[in-house]
């Protein structure tokens, strides 16, 4: 490694400003990046990891935010002396940076070609035919099948983890001297999580690029970070080697970060509980169209024929890649979207009905999604996400009723109350799933879809908030389906797991029975993805 680093932040702080008051939200930050060196930046959400990151291509909402001391020096270059012009230049090329929430962050009116290959023009002055082999490259670097079928696909066509992969190709493009990875693989399953990092990992040593890793999973840490930055309320409480920090950490809050993890059973399971949801040979097939009369030559079976049944109190976990159709699956039994089958809710068939005759049942029937950001209202208060649902539903509440039951919801999910009157933007991603949680537990549902509930939560706060789940199913008796590419969160809250690829049903039973033995060769390499660090762990004690 070079002894000059190629990144170097000096005493960094900041600030923002906020009717007239300010924040300090980074305290005197200094750390080194080395050239082909990985660096992870680990601490709870609102730690100040992401804006930290923001700050070296100077991304954040300037001018409320601020620096009041320090200096970001890029090969001896201080990056916060250079003007937009300069910047543009080093952006996307010098360095790259892979974003948190890729529904976000990518263009919903562009193509995936087009914003891939927009990288490839503007930094390298590619022709189209050069930018769309490099993009089919890139994509097929990255894990997704077919890429040929994905050039003219837009963001809302992909699923959350395939959107994620687009992020990283577009990230990777220009082969960046420096890559800042802002939870690159939280969306992503765990096998496609293992390529990732080899991927990452392989160009770092083919390319000497370096890394910046913002993460929440300590298990990533492990795996590809050189040395660790622990961070908390602003700032860097330890650093050192990444053996180190986890052989021997000397922090209470290091210590506190490494112990938590999911814990504790689901519930036992109850074969007498009344069935809540209940589907029988669920179908989501989407027509493909071709031709100049649109004809239909073939479906995509996005769901093939899928039975289960989810009980009162007990839980169904759903794991498979992404675009396993996973999330089509809830989304069909939710009625949220057209299928075929049989679908029931508390014994009442409800396949048959328009969205209009579902209405009133929406309160029964609530969803968590994936990307909370995506899902928040930018014009709404905190307040008034979490109340609307109460405005249709009931009605005849009075506002102070409406209030005190956001208050409560709120405490539920151990948000300060006080931030109510906050915007979304104002919270960090692990704080707006919490806020998407407590805007579906407002209404006391009797069915909850959760869509990767935790995949944006660093590993304190999801541990939290498997407690807060199970403690919610058994206060009121819900009956949960929880998709998730995290085995060790579906470990300890399935009762039932229902292992999913290309559609069909890989595996589906017992959780007890399917992580202890597995029977299918895809729900075995899904396990030994998860859980080969935790072996590994064993193996050393």
């Amino acid at each position: 490694m070079s002894k000059k680093p190629l990144l170097s932040i000096r005493d960094l702080s900041i600030a923002f400003t906020q009717d007239g008051k300010e924040r300090i939200a980074v305290d005197h930050i200094s750390f080194d990046i080395n050239k082909g060196e990985t660096v992870a930046l680990v601490g709870e959400s609102g730690s100040g990891k992401s804006v930290s990151a923001l700050s070296i291509l100077k991304l954040l909402p300037y001018p409320s935010a601020s620096h009041p001391s320090g200096k970001i020096l890029f090969e001896g270059s201080d990056l916060l002396d250079k003007d937009e012009r300069d910047l543009r230049r080093v952006r996307g090329n010098d360095i790259s940076m892979i974003f948190q929430e890729p529904m976000t962050s990518l263009n919903p009116l562009h193509t995936i070609e087009r914003q891939v290959s927009e990288v490839l023009k503007i930094h390298q002055g590619m022709g189209n035919g050069a930018a769309r082999a490099r993009t089919l490259e890139l994509l097929n670097e990255v894990g997704i099948r077919e890429p040929e079928k994905r050039l003219n696909a837009y963001p809302h066509q992909l699923s959350g983890g395939q959107r994620q992969r687009v992020m990283i190709a577009m990230a990777l493009a220009n082969k960046p001297a420096l890559l800042i990875a802002d939870e690159p693989t939280t969306a992503l399953d765990v096998t496609v999580q293992a390529q990732i990092l080899e991927l990452l990992a392989d160009l770092k040593s083919a390319q000497g690029m370096s890394m910046l890793f913002i993460t929440h999973d300590l298990g990533i840490v492990r795996k590809i970070a050189d040395r660790v930055c622990v961070m908390t309320k602003g700032k860097i409480v330890e650093t050192g080697p990444t053996k180190e920090i986890f052989d021997n950490p000397q922090h209470e809050y290091t210590k506190h970060l490494l112990a938590a993890e999911p814990k504790g059973k689901p519930p036992v399971a109850n074969l007498a509980a009344p069935s809540v949801m209940e589907g029988r040979d669920v179908k989501v097939w989407f027509p493909i169209k071709k031709g100049f009369m649109r004809r239909t030559v073939d479906h995509v079976k996005a769901v093939d024929g899928i039975d289960v049944t989810i009980r009162a109190g007990q839980t169904l976990g759903v794991v498979g890649e992404s675009g396993s159709g996973k999330t089509t699956l809830g989304l069909a039994l939710s009625r949220m979207i057209s299928s075929q089958g049989d679908i029931r809710f508390e014994g009442r068939e409800i396949e048959g009905l328009s969205f209009k005759q579902m209405r009133p049942l929406r309160r029964e029937l609530q969803i968590v999604f994936q990307d909370p950001f995506g899902s928040l209202s930018p014009r709404m208060s905190i307040a008034d996400i979490i109340a609307e649902g109460l405005k249709v539903h009931e009605p005849r509440l009075s506002a102070d009723e409406r209030d005190a039951r956001v208050v409560a919801a709120l405490k539920e999910v151990n948000l300060d109350p006080e931030t109510r009157f906050r915007y979304p933007h104002e919270f960090s991603g692990g704080q707006r799933q919490r806020i998407a949680i407590a805007r579906a537990m407002v209404l006391n549902p009797r069915f909850v879809m959760l869509d990767e509930p935790t995949s944006a939560l660093d590993m304190s706060v999801q541990a939290q908030v498997v407690d807060l789940l199970r403690a919610l199913q058994k206060k009121h008796d819900l009956a949960y389906l929880f998709i998730s590419h995290d085995l060790k969160v579906v470990r300890a809250l399935a009762n039932d797991v229902l292992v999913m690829r290309n559609g069909k049903a890989v595996e589906y039973g017992p959780a007890a029975e399917i992580f202890a033995h597995p029977k299918e060769e895809y729900t075995k390499a899904l396990m030994a993805a998860a859980f080969r660090m935790e072996v590994a762990e064993g193996v050393k004690e």
